[in-house]
């Protein structure tokens, strides 16, 4: 039965040994510095044999191990002799005792065919580089990953800025790159910047210059690598110099800490296990047999190469096996979480924080006291498995800063000088140049010459106004001097990019405070999102916000001014009214029965009828106010219609009176615009130009602005480069609407009366002090000026500088009525004036229809009396037959008194005196006669009882 089971076994393996054609022996070589790490070695894989996690069931691994040779030709020969020809799947590598090479001639030798080499205590940066170690990786981390464990020391005691000293080697910059790249990538809250870079090279006898240089700045933390040889230098004359007293903070690395002068309070990491050769060469087998069981399942494993001979051959097995160890991870290793990047170097290394005290200790029978120097561990950092990240534990009781103090340093020197920046900006910054005769400022002013301007360096400038009072009262009161320039180029700061080049730059003063060339920065600066991010700022000295200048729209008067008061509708209906109720007047007193018309006088005389005309003139007078003496309406129904007349008359006139005191003196255009929401800003096709300064914060302002992209894009093309130019084309009326901090549009309308801002106020903001970031001073200013508000300096500079008592001034024109000239009642004397021309134009016309009249009168009385002549001459026949007739019957009767003929006529047609008018008005023509006869009255022309139409002999 047995015999059964090992025959099913047996032939169970050989099926499983044909499908997996991998080799089950895995030779592994060690090139380790002693006898001891060498016994280690061995010792370890024959434990990893019974190792079933690591090693299945039919694997086996066996050493090849050699001492490390300081020669490193020997030891590369070495190498091929003992290892490689007995065909080794991967080397385990140390550090010799003395000499730096021999690890690099391993990783040669075994690079050229790809076997993977593990280094367990090679720890300079030459070895991440993979175009020269193809296959080198280890179990202790570079000395450039000590950056790491800076950077979590900063933020930790919130050291913001610092000075950077290290050697010109290799790993010196190695380690900068690497504390620049993690220092960048911090949250935005949190920034470490590098004021200064110190480098030297390696072999130093004196670091005097370079540390003179250093106590200038402003940062009193430095972060230094260097040899254990060089730091001595270094510390030499740093002592010598104060440089590690207290106010000083000192971070260094692992070899300088082994300096004999290393100064008290200093602090410095150690790696944990890192002279521990057993626990890394454990960690090594063991993520090698890992790597080596994964690929067993997975890939094709082809023998290892048996000899340096054949040099054309390159063992791709071993390209894959590198791979498959650098995605390793042991959680549980002798030296903590065993991982690697992508350089093939130990991540998640853990380091002790130490610190350098100096303990007294008396020995017996001694007064004296000796002092010796210890490394005390104050700290560690370490993998903190629940949270699967580095973690920083410091225990900041137990450290002991330089001098012997148990306070933190604050890590910077505070300057009492600073270089201060300003730019022109009415009213908060005046700028005046001085001429040769003229060489002080005023005790008011404050020298300010161009900051860094190559041109005309010779030209001085006086400052003055709210933001140089400012600046003085802020020295007083947190204890500074300063030297104050100005803006060469006039302009804030803009982000964009500069030379042709991907990256975005600041300009401006911003610039010159984000290059750190400048610590403060004192004018009419907005406090935004896009500034903040790279400078700091106080608390705002003056608070503000975004509005439109214009000038005020004055009121066109026009030849028709004075017919404002009332609409066209208006007007024509009272035109209408008048003629109306001049036709109804004479209506009603044509047929009233105590008209005109049917009443005479008690003297037997006739009033003169209302006609008409009389009637239109009765209702303009009433209208106009102006006097009436003839022409008045006779019957009770048409003086009541004229009383109403005149109660409509004087509330028509009142009316007008009125509105025109409102529309020609009183009323005063505000503005055209109602505020940054008015339509005409919104759409792009109105006629409306408006602008900006380019770059300002108001730009950044409508950048933000989503809703505001389509008026941005109509007024970028018409931004100016200065604020100035904007206000003088706005007062001339080039530009219709400005758009600018509220401060400045609000004492431009201060100062001229015929500008004013529009709309309420919006992208409210402050006016703030602007610092480098991290400055020492930023929490002093800020306290000064909230002093400031409290005790009421800022509102006296408001009074003094933006306000000055113009806006009163203003108020009152604003209330005062205004004078009315020519211009505005112009039109009431062309009407006048038209009135006389018309006057004149139709007497002219009457003149000429009256002397035409008169021709026609003329011929009608010529052709009367042709007419009357000729009846006359009939009639007198007639008579005179009829004479002769009489005569005969009277004859024949015996009648025979004789009786003339015109006698005859005379009796039987007596005479009867009509009036006989030309026109109305004209006196009767028969009392004419007989006024210019003497009395006497002249034979009728005609009989009127004969009166036949004769206007056919009209000529």
């Amino acid at each position: 039965m047995v015999y059964l089971l090992y025959l099913l076994f047996f032939g169970l393996y050989n099926v499983k040994a044909q499908k997996n054609p991998n080799p089950d022996v895995f030779n592994i070589g060690g090139v380790l510095s002693n006898n001891e790490s060498i016994y280690h070695f061995k010792d370890i894989i024959d434990h990893l044999n019974f190792n079933q996690v690591y090693v299945p069931r039919g694997t086996t691994y066996y050493n090849t191990t050699i001492k490390m040779d300081p020669n490193p030709i020997r030891t590369a020969l070495n190498v091929c002799k003992h290892l490689i020809s007995n065909r080794v799947y991967a080397v385990v590598v140390s550090h010799p005792i003395t000499g730096d090479l021999s690890p690099a001639a391993v990783s040669y030798t075994c690079g050229f065919y790809h076997i993977p080499v593990i280094g367990i205590s090679s720890r300079d940066s030459a070895f991440s580089d993979k175009n020269i170690h193809v296959s080198f990786l280890r179990t202790v981390p570079p000395y450039s990953h000590q950056a790491d464990v800076w950077v979590e020391l900063l933020k930790h005691f919130n050291y913001k800025k610092v000075i950077f000293i290290h050697s010109s080697d290799t790993d010196g910059r190695a380690l900068l790159g690497r504390f620049q790249t993690t220092s960048q990538s911090l949250e935005d809250d949190i920034e470490i910047k590098v004021e200064s870079v110190v480098e030297f090279e390696p072999g130093l006898e004196s670091f005097t210059d370079l540390l003179l240089e250093m106590k200038n700045a402003q940062a009193r933390v430095y972060l230094m690598y260097s040899s254990k040889t060089d730091a001595e230098v270094i510390f030499r004359d740093a002592a010598w110099l104060n440089m590690t007293d207290a106010g000083y903070a000192w971070i260094v690395t692992e070899q300088a800490l082994e300096a004999k002068n290393v100064p008290d309070g200093i602090l410095g990491l150690q790696l944990v296990n890192s002279t521990n050769e057993k626990a890394h060469i454990q960690d090594s087998i063991y993520v090698l047999a890992s790597a080596l069981k994964e690929m067993n399942q997975t890939r094709l494993i082809t023998e290892a190469p048996k000899d340096c001979d054949d040099s054309g051959a390159i063992w791709e097995t071993g390209r894959i096996l590198f791979q498959f160890i650098r995605k390793q991870v042991l959680l549980n290793g002798e030296t903590g979480k065993v991982a690697f990047d992508d350089q093939g170097d130990r991540i998640n290394a853990e380091y002790n924080i130490i610190n350098i005290q100096r303990q007294k200790q008396s020995r017996k029978n001694q007064v004296e006291k000796q002092s010796r120097k210890n490394q005390v561990e104050v700290g560690k950092y370490f993998f903190n498995k629940e949270s699967n990240r580095m973690q920083l534990n410091i225990n900041e009781k137990s450290i002991i800063w330089p001098g012997r103090l148990q306070i933190k340093p604050e890590g910077f020197m505070i300057p009492t000088h600073l270089k201060v920046l300003t730019i022109e900006e009415k009213p908060f910054v005046y700028a005046r140049k001085l001429n040769d005769d003229q060489e002080n400022c005023t005790p008011e002013e404050i020298p300010c010459p161009h900051f860094n301007f190559t041109q005309d360096e010779t030209a001085k400038y006086c400052c003055r106004g709210f933001c140089m009072d400012l600046l003085k009262e802020l020295s007083k009161k947190i204890n500074f001097t300063y030297s104050l320039a100005l803006s060469p180029d006039g302009q804030f700061g803009n982000y964009i990019i500069k030379n042709n080049s991907s990256k975005k730059e600041w300009t401006g003063l911003i610039g010159e405070l984000v290059g750190e060339r400048a610590d403060m920065i004192v004018a009419p600066l907005t406090i935004n999102p896009e500034r903040a991010e790279f400078i700091e700022f106080s608390k705002p000295f003056k608070y503000q916000g975004i509005t439109i200048l214009e000038k005020k729209p004055s009121r066109s008067s026009t030849l028709v001014s004075f017919l404002q008061p009332f609409s066209n509708t208006l007007w024509i209906l009272v035109m209408v009214s008048v003629h109306v109720v001049a036709l109804v007047l004479y209506l009603l007193d044509r047929f009233s029965p105590f008209g005109r018309f049917k009443l005479a006088n008690t003297d037997g005389t006739e009033e003169d009828a209302l006609n008409l005309s009389s009637a239109i003139w009765f209702a303009w007078g009433v209208l106009l106010n102006s006097g009436i003496g003839e022409g008045t309406p006779r019957s009770f129904s048409a003086r009541v219609l004229g009383m109403v007349w005149a109660g409509f008359a004087m509330i028509i006139v009142a009316s007008y009176t009125a509105n025109l005191a409102a529309f020609l003196v009183l009323e005063r255009p505000k503005t055209k615009l109602t505020g940054i929401n008015d339509a005409r800003l919104r759409n792009t096709m109105e006629n409306l130009t408006c602008a900006t300064v380019k770059g300002s914060a108001v730009d950044m302002y409508f950048r933000r602005q989503v809703e505001l992209s389509n008026m941005y894009r109509t007024m970028e093309a018409n931004n100016y480069n200065t604020a100035e130019d904007a206000i003088h084309d706005v007062k001339i009326g080039k530009l219709m609407a400005f758009i600018w901090d509220s401060s400045r549009l609000e004492f431009e309308a201060a100062q001229d009366c015929e500008l004013v801002t529009a709309g309420e106020l919006f992208g409210r903001s402050g006016y703030g002090i602007g610092l480098q970031k991290g400055s020492p001073w930023a929490d002093e200013v800020t306290l000064a000026i909230l002093d400031f508000h409290e005790s009421g300096f800022m509102e006296s500079l408001d009074n003094k500088w933006i306000l000055q008592g113009n806006i009163q001034q203003c108020e009152q024109f604003e209330k005062t009525p205004n004078t009315l000239g020519l211009k505005n009642m112009a039109g009431v004397f062309i009407l006048v004036a038209a009135g006389i021309v018309g006057g004149i134009g139709l007497i002219v016309i009457e003149m000429a229809y009256k002397k035409h009249q008169i021709k026609k009168q003329k011929r009608m009385e010529l052709a009367r009396h042709a007419a009357d002549k000729w009846r006359g001459k009939v009639e007198k026949r007639k008579t005179l037959r009829q004479s002769i007739a009489t005569q005969r019957r009277i004859k024949s009767n015996g009648v025979n008194e004789p009786m003339s003929i015109s006698l005859t006529v005379d009796t039987k047609y007596p005479r009867v005196c009509t009036p006989e008018r030309g026109w109305p008005g004209d006196s009767d023509i028969r009392l004419r006669r007989l006024e210019d006869s003497g009395g006497v009255q002249p034979v009728p022309r005609h009989l009127p009882a004969y009166t036949p139409d004769v206007s056919h002999l009209i000529i």
